[in-house]
C-alpha cells in the first residue's frame, strides 16, 4: 500500500477506524482480531479509537475506555505493537442513559491522556486527539491544555477532531510541530469539511475522514445513493466503496480515510482503494454528483 505522512511517522494510506461495539454491548473479539489481522496483511498501519468507545450498561456506566482495553489486548496478542501506530481521543464522555456529552476542562483532558496511557499499557501515546470542541470551555483555553499534554511528553503528536479552520490554525499557531492531524467528517455524503482538507493541506498536516463511507447504514447503500460513484466502480469492476476512498485519497495527499470495519473482508476490500487511481474524467464526474 502506498504510504501518506502523519507528522514525522509514515503510515498507509488507509486507516481502520475501531469502534467495536454493537447494540447489545457485545465486543466480538475473535471477529475484530481476524479484521486487524487483515488490516495489517493489507498495509493498513494506522488504528483509531477513543477513550468514550465501548459498551455500557442502560445507565452508560463502564462504557469508558472498554475499547481501547479491548484493542490494546488485541495488538498485544499478534505482536504488532511497533508496527502500527495507535490513536486515541479524550474529551468526548458517555453520559448517563448512554447518551454521549463534552468534558474539554484541562482536570479532564490530563486524566483522560493518564488514563489512556494505563488502558493502552504504553509510556507514551502515539496520536492523541482532542475529541470535539466543548461549549462550556473556550477553545483558547482547550489548545493551551493540549500544549501542556504535548509538552509533558506523554504523547509523541497531538491531532484535533471536529474542528473548523479557524481552530486548526489557533492550535498550529501554539502547537507548532506537535499538531500533526485533524479529524473531521467527511464523505461523498457529507463534503463541507473541504474547507479543513485546504487548511491541513496548507499547514502540513495530515486529514483524517472519520465515517468516509458516510456511517455503516450508508457504507451498504452508498451505491444506491450516489449513483455516480456506483458508475465508475461498475466501469472499473470495484465496488462503490473502493471508489469512495480513492476519491477522498485524490482530494489532497494529506488525506488518510479512516474507515470502520468489522470484518475481514471489508477491511481487505477498503484497502484496496489506495491502489485505485482516478482519471481527471472521472473525479470531476464524482466532484459534480
Amino acid at each position: 500500500m502506498q504510504t501518506r505522512s502523519l507528522g514525522n511517522q509514515k503510515v498507509g494510506a488507509i486507516g481502520l477506524g475501531l469502534m467495536t461495539f454493537d447494540q447489545t454491548g457485545t465486543q466480538p473479539r475473535q471477529q475484530l482480531l481476524d479484521t486487524v489481522s487483515a488490516a495489517l496483511d493489507a498495509g493498513v498501519t494506522l488504528f483509531d479509537t477513543a477513550d468514550a468507545y465501548g459498551p455500557g450498561d442502560e445507565k452508560g456506566a463502564g462504557a469508558q475506555g472498554e475499547n481501547e482495553r479491548l484493542i490494546a489486548s488485541i495488538l498485544d496478542e499478534l505482536g504488532v505493537r511497533d508496527q502500527v501506530v495507535l490513536a486515541t481521543k479524550g474529551g468526548h464522555v458517555r453520559t448517563e442513559g448512554g447518551g454521549w456529552g463534552t468534558d474539554s476542562s484541562a482536570d479532564h483532558l490530563r486524566r483522560a491522556v493518564d488514563e489512556s496511557l494505563a488502558r493502552l499499557g504504553v509510556d507514551q501515546l502515539s496520536l492523541w486527539q482532542h475529541h470535539r470542541p466543548d461549549p462550556k470551555v473556550s477553545y483558547d483555553d482547550v489548545i493551551g491544555t493540549l500544549k501542556e499534554i504535548a509538552d509533558s511528553g506523554k504523547v509523541a503528536r497531538v491531532g484535533l477532531s471536529n474542528a473548523d479552520p479557524d481552530q486548526i490554525r489557533a492550535a498550529h499557531a501554539v502547537l507548532g510541530d506537535a499538531l500533526v492531524s485533524v479529524q473531521n467528517q467527511f464523505s461523498p455524503k457529507f463534503r463541507s469539511s473541504r474547507p479543513e482538507i485546504d487548511v491541513c493541506d496548507e499547514l502540513g498536516l495530515a486529514f483524517l475522514p472519520w465515517s468516509p463511507l458516510g456511517g455503516l447504514s450508508d457504507a451498504k447503500e452508498l451505491a444506491d445513493k450516489h449513483p455516480a460513484f456506483a458508475e465508475v466502480a461498475a466501469e472499473r469492476g470495484v465496488s462503490a466503496q473502493q471508489v469512495a476512498l480513492a476519491w477522498e485519497l485524490a482530494q489532497s495527499p494529506c488525506v488518510i480515510p479512516i474507515p470502520g470495519a468489522k470484518r475481514p473482508s471489508s477491511i481487505t476490500d477498503s484497502a484496496a482503494a489506495a491502489e485505485i487511481e482516478l482519471t481527471a474524467d472521472e473525479l470531476a464526474r464524482l466532484d459534480a454528483s
